[in-house]
């Protein structure tokens, strides 16, 4: 690989010896990895399922390294949510935050959505969790990540870090701030990641992080946990950017981080003033264990935060969800409860834990039931992935042993002899797909337009 020749020179004069063996995992092929969603499966029932060579990843009991002759983005498995491929060191950092259910947490650059969607599945869906994207472009791929693994207590936002900070201070229990950054640990995923790369990139991407986590500063509760993470392995944008942070915060304090896994503690000497305890922080390196790389740091603010007084979301009448339960009582077999919020014709649940949302760019209000219609209710692609099998009346079973999958995911209508009149939720070895709509024999398709022949041949 053609690596930039200053970036090449920069890692002989940081690494000396070392850096050899760090050059040589550039001829290697890059990691691919999985992460099985707890929410819908686990590994025992996935193994049983899936024809993958899946071995663990050390420092994430939900990932698994697979071989790129797999293709798990062509199963159907992939469509129903029961994983998302993911870089395997990228998995380390949600382990790291580890937020416990009924939490509120906040992922501040969440796109694509790997470790929002991990944190997600870590929360047991309960809690708040509010994954932000500043491009709407990118809030729009987190949104479909977030619905497709079935993800119920997610409000994703679309907004600067700066306008979060006004509106939530002092507010969140846990924050990650996975930093936009030069991206070295990219190079052998992403070759085009080297064209960008140069020192002057790499000093925009620190003034970048040291912004960012200043507004995640002024969201974290006195107590609250924040962990920072990016995929490059240059000091300017770990552990001096950590070396700073401390420095102009004395209520934070480091964390230790568990690196019985593979892990290297933080490069102290690579900073101003050397401070020891940034040996505390984490270097995944690639030629220590097998992935592309990543820095991780763990800081408790022990100081005061001040709050805002948040006002909770309500929920609609009653009376204006009569048509959604009609379909409710036909298509479900229990009755949801929560925060019901109509946004136009559209129809959200929020998170039990969701305060009011006024004035902020929102582009996924926790879970979409569906759209009210003229004296109807139809259906989102959404709630058929958020609920298992066993919660809808009527269900058309297809299994991953045959091609049918295929028909229902290019859009095509299936035959339904035999089958109730209604809304049915398709399965693939009973996991939800999506919906269909049986009448006359037929199952009419329902599988959303845009996602249709995605990933498939």
């Amino acid at each position: 690989m053609d690596l930039p020749e200053a970036f090449t020179e920069k890692m002989i004069a940081l690494m000396g010896e070392e850096a050899h063996d760090f050059f040589e995992t550039y001829n290697d092929q890059r990691a691919l990895g999985l992460r099985i969603n707890s929410l819908k499966t686990d590994a025992e029932k996935l193994k049983a399922l899936a024809p993958f060579h899946m071995e663990q990843v050390p420092f994430c009991p939900a990932g698994f390294y697979y071989q790129k002759n797999d293709m798990p983005g062509k199963h159907p498995f992939h469509q129903a949510g029961l994983y998302y491929i993911q870089e395997p060191t990228a998995m380390f950092v949600a382990e790291v935050l580890a937020p416990k259910p009924g939490e509120r947490v906040l992922d501040l650059c969440a796109a694509p959505g790997g470790k929002s969607t991990q944190l997600a599945a870590k929360m047991n869906n309960t809690g708040l969790l509010v994954a932000n994207e500043p491009y709407p472009a990118r809030a729009k791929i987190l949104s479909e990540n977030i619905e497709r693994m079935g993800i119920t207590n997610t409000v994703v936002t679309n907004e600067r870090p700066e306008r979060l900070a006004n509106y939530f201070p002092g507010y969140f229990d846990r924050i990650l701030v996975d930093a936009p950054c030069s991206g070295e640990g990219m190079f052998r995923k992403d070759p085009e990641a080297m064209h960008y790369w140069s020192p002057g990139h790499v000093a925009e991407c620190a003034h970048l992080q040291a912004q960012i986590l200043e507004h995640a500063y002024h969201m974290l509760r006195s107590g609250g946990t924040l962990v920072y993470s990016t995929c490059t392995f240059s000091p300017e944008e770990n552990e001096q950017i950590i070396e700073a942070f401390l420095e102009k915060h004395h209520d934070l304090e480091l964390l230790p981080i568990d690196k019985s896994s593979g892990a290297s503690s933080g490069r102290p000497e690579w900073t101003n003033t050397e401070n020891p305890a940034l040996a505390e922080t984490a270097r995944l390196w690639p030629h220590q264990l097998h992935g592309e790389g990543h820095f991780t740091a763990k800081l408790c603010k022990h100081g005061q935060a001040p709050q805002r007084k948040q006002t909770a979301a309500r929920s609609i009448k009653e009376n204006d969800l009569k048509d959604y339960r009609t379909f409710e009582g036909q298509a479900l077999k229990k009755r949801l409860t929560g925060i019901f919020r109509l946004i136009g014709s559209q129809l959200f649940m929020y998170p039990n834990a969701c305060p009011d949302l006024n004035g902020l760019k929102v582009a996924r209000s926790g879970l979409h039931l569906g759209e009210m219609k003229k004296k109807r209710f139809e259906p989102n692609h959404a709630l058929a992935l958020a609920l298992p099998a066993e919660a809808f009346q009527n269900v058309y079973p297809l299994r991953s042993s045959d091609n049918e999958w295929k028909r229902y995911l290019h859009g095509e209508t299936l035959t339904a002899e035999n089958m109730p009149k209604g809304w049915t939720v398709v399965t693939i070895d009973g996991f939800p797909l999506g919906w269909g709509k049986a009448a006359g024999g037929i199952l009419k398709n329902f599988y959303p337009k845009g996602l249709r022949r995605r990933g498939l041949n």
